[in-house]
């Protein structure tokens, strides 16, 4: 049999193997604010010089009182939850479709996740998470999956008709934001990441945002011991006398790090601009396909497109494989479309169906299985996921992408044979 598919001896689409996609854009601007830090100094104990500089942006760009940076966006998470005070035993309702950093801070706590399934959109699903509620929950997480808000508005006025806190995990969605209003600006307190790809990047990093007074000096405790904690904590505040100490860990971003960050602030708009720019020129090519579903989003909601997430429909392709045209994709030269692993239902990992070999008080308290979340299940089974890329010059990379989508769509039979 001859086909036009590269994965049966035909021509790629993208014969071209250099790296597609990388993030974040690095400038003559970036170089020379690293550079310029390192000449200044390559460790900042307090609040003061960059650190100061992209803590004050933080909280100007989201409109918060606070915000504090950490080395990663999983210790923010870590800093978050201790400064918001869960305790052991404490239940915390967590999605179930999530990166596990999500969640595994609150396990070095004690605490007890309790897993919620998904809507369509792979966003935590109000109706789901009031079902889980109990005397015993104490939070609400939500991940804004991908970069597009969960509906942070239903969930909040769930949290505040039980009368507990509402966290955000918007690592994917930096910039986002409903009706007007950003992620990480809907509950108590919200923990960012700042690692490689995400929509505003530092190479490694985090950040905590509150408007909260207690929360921000928690936090500096948790993570920003003895010098910061010092000259920030007030002599009457109640555990000033822990301020040399704090809770003993160490959470500082590297100047380096923050002087990246706070060079990739100042265009994160832009970038943003041009995102959705070729987001939707993507969703408009690949609407209609048979076989994909692309997402539709509400007029009020903007995205970070941190990823744009299709949905196979193998049932419309006389039951293709999604494995089977993954793997024609990337024949065609599409090496960036990819099929998350580590962001997944997290009832499909060891850690949630057993974590007591790691963890050992949980022993015998939860116990999660496969089948047990199934829209998350189904999502995750069934994603394929795109970078998305900024600038007007990759507009001819990002079409024969789409061409390479077209040309396995239109010859899916030749698959099946």
């Amino acid at each position: 049999m001859s086909s036009p598919l590269a994965l049966l001896g035909g021509k790629p689409t993208i014969p071209e193997s250099t790296p597609h996609f990388t993030w974040p854009p690095l400038t003559n601007g970036t170089t020379k604010a690293v550079l310029d830090q390192l000449a200044s100094g390559i460790s900042i104990y307090d609040r003061s010089g960059v650190i100061a500089q992209l803590e004050d942006a933080l909280a100007e760009y989201f409109g918060v009182r606070y915000a504090v940076l950490t080395s990663s966006g999983t210790a923010a998470l870590h800093s978050m939850y201790a400064a918001c005070r869960v305790r052991p035993g404490d239940e915390i309702i967590v999605p179930a479709y999530t990166f596990f950093a999500t969640v595994t801070p609150l396990l070095h706590l004690g605490a007890t996740p309790v897993l919620a399934d998904c809507d369509a959109n792979g966003n935590l699903d109000p109706r789901d998470v009031a079902e889980k509620i109990t005397d015993r929950t104490f939070a609400i997480v939500v991940t804004h999956m991908w970069g597009t808000p969960a509906d942070a508005f239903g969930l909040r006025a769930l949290a505040e008709r039980h009368g507990i806190h509402l966290l955000e995990d918007p690592s994917h969605a930096h910039g986002a934001s409903m009706a007007g209003q950003k992620t990480g600006t809907f509950g108590r307190a919200a923990a960012f990441s700042m690692n490689g790809p995400k929509p505003l990047s530092a190479g490694e990093g985090g950040f905590v945002l509150t408007d909260v007074e207690d929360v921000y000096y928690r936090t500096l405790l948790h993570g920003q011991y003895n010098k910061r904690c010092r000259n920030e904590l007030p002599k009457d505040y109640q555990l000033a006398p822990y301020g040399v100490t704090g809770m003993g860990l160490k959470h500082r971003i590297h100047p380096l790090a923050a002087s990246i960050a706070l060079d990739q602030l100042g265009h994160l708009d832009e970038y943003l601009a041009g995102r959705a720019r070729i987001a939707a020129s993507m969703i408009e090519q690949l609407d209609g396909m048979p076989g994909i579903a692309v997402p539709r989003l509400g007029s009020d909601v903007r995205s970070s497109w941190y990823g744009l997430i299709l949905q196979y429909r193998s049932e419309e392709l006389d039951g293709l494989s999604i494995e089977r045209f993954y793997e024609a994709l990337h024949a065609e030269g599409c090496m960036e479309v990819d099929r998350p692993g580590s962001t997944g239902p997290l009832n499909l990992f060891p850690l949630f169906q057993n974590p007591g070999p790691l963890f050992p008080h949980y022993e015998g308290k939860f116990s999660y299985a496969p089948g047990d979340f199934p829209r998350a299940e189904e999502i995750h089974r069934n994603t394929l996921k795109l970078p998305v890329w900024h600038r007007e010059e990759d507009m001819p990379l990002v079409d024969r992408y789409m061409a390479a989508f077209r040309k396995v769509a239109d010859h899916y039979r030749d698959l099946l044979e």
